[in-house]
């Protein structure tokens, strides 16, 4: 298939790029690098050997996603591009509001324009707001704890709509859990510009010695150790997950939210010693007031993912660390 990826130099974009091309499948990315670099596209030349055609424009132009779909005449839309930290969209909901919502408005648009009614959607364990039973499945009730979640939230309720109205769309939400570590390559891994809004690429400038010290916000939740709990899932699963989803698609019409997780909850302390295992250094640690927004344990419910896409994770906590650092040591912090 010929596919649009949108925030695809970003963390998630790049990777799943790498396995979207090597499955066969006709890729053009388009950014704005506002959260990635423009040398993830020569890296990118250097894991699959071909260049991959680009676009730079923000997804909230209209017009030239438009001319993307019809100029490359594109038949499916991976959409990444969007803004993703909890704690930043408290403190800034306009421009999550903005770069999220109407970003997607946006693309929709282009999409109907263009006649392009296939979407694997970015979406967020973040709809589940404050969880009411653990592991999360895809029946659990639907709520935001913060501006993040609500724009994630809103827009799987903006594309359930749209696939009611007409029948033409097919389109997967899938709900991540927390994204880590990298392409083994070491070439593509996360490297957010400026200070990291998520917890491994903190740690891994920690270990680095970029930054002193890793915050840990509040060590009194409920949990074994009083840090909060997470469902990490390595990113090259997670990019498999949307090759599984579009193939999904190719059958199947209509609106569908699924859960990409491993089912497993690591604490914020237990990521730091792992981490501290795989790459030898130590990660210096604060412990601050619990951040806005944030819940004591959020995993996941995989069932469906593995019913519905015959895809589950297969990466450990160990390979999701030891990864991260690599790409770390081979490439990052760069320059352009």
């Amino acid at each position: 298939m010929k596919l649009l990826l949108t925030g695809g130099t970003g963390f998630i974009g790049s990777h799943t790029a790498v396995v979207l091309s090597q499955a066969g499948h006709e890729l053009v990315l388009l950014d704005n690098f506002s959260n990635s670099k423009q040398a993830v596209l020569g890296r990118l030349e250097t894991i699959l050997g071909h260049a991959l055609p680009f676009v730079q424009a923000d997804v909230r132009d209209t017009a030239k996603v438009t001319q993307a779909l019809q100029t490359h005449g594109i038949q499916a839309v991976v959409h990444f591009a969007g803004l993703k930290a909890v704690g930043e969209s408290v403190a800034q909901p306009l421009n999550y509001f903005a770069n999220n919502l109407q970003g997607t408005l946006s693309l929709l648009q282009a999409m109907q324009a263009a006649q392009v009614h296939q979407l694997v959607f970015s979406s967020s364990a973040t709809v589940y707001g404050e969880p009411q039973y653990l592991p999360l499945d895809e029946q659990h009730p639907t709520s935001a704890t913060n501006p993040y979640g609500r724009t994630k939230l809103h827009i799987e309720e903006m594309l359930h709509d749209l696939s009611a109205s007409n029948p033409a769309w097919r389109i997967a939400c899938l709900r991540y859990f927390n994204p880590v570590g990298a392409h083994d390559s070491g070439l593509i891994g996360e490297d957010p510009n400026g200070i990291p809004n998520n917890l491994m690429p903190f740690v891994v400038q920690v270990a680095a010695g970029i930054r002193p010290a890793l915050q840990v916000f509040g060590n009194d939740y409920d949990t074994p150790d009083g840090t909060g709990v997470r469902d990490y899932i390595h990113v090259m699963d997670l990019a498999q997950g949307h090759l599984a989803a579009l193939h999904f698609l190719n059958a199947q019409t209509g609106w569908h939210a699924i859960n990409l997780g491993t089912g497993q909850g690591y604490s914020v302390l237990e990521m730091v010693k792992a981490f501290e295992a795989a790459s030898g250094k130590p990660v210096a640690f604060n412990i601050v007031p619990r951040r806005p927004g944030d819940v004591a344990s959020c995993y996941a419910k995989v069932d469906k993912a593995q019913a519905l896409l015959n895809w589950q994770a297969s990466r450990g906590l160990p390979q999701m660390c030891e990864d991260a650092w690599r790409a770390q040591q081979r490439n990052m912090p760069s320059t352009t």
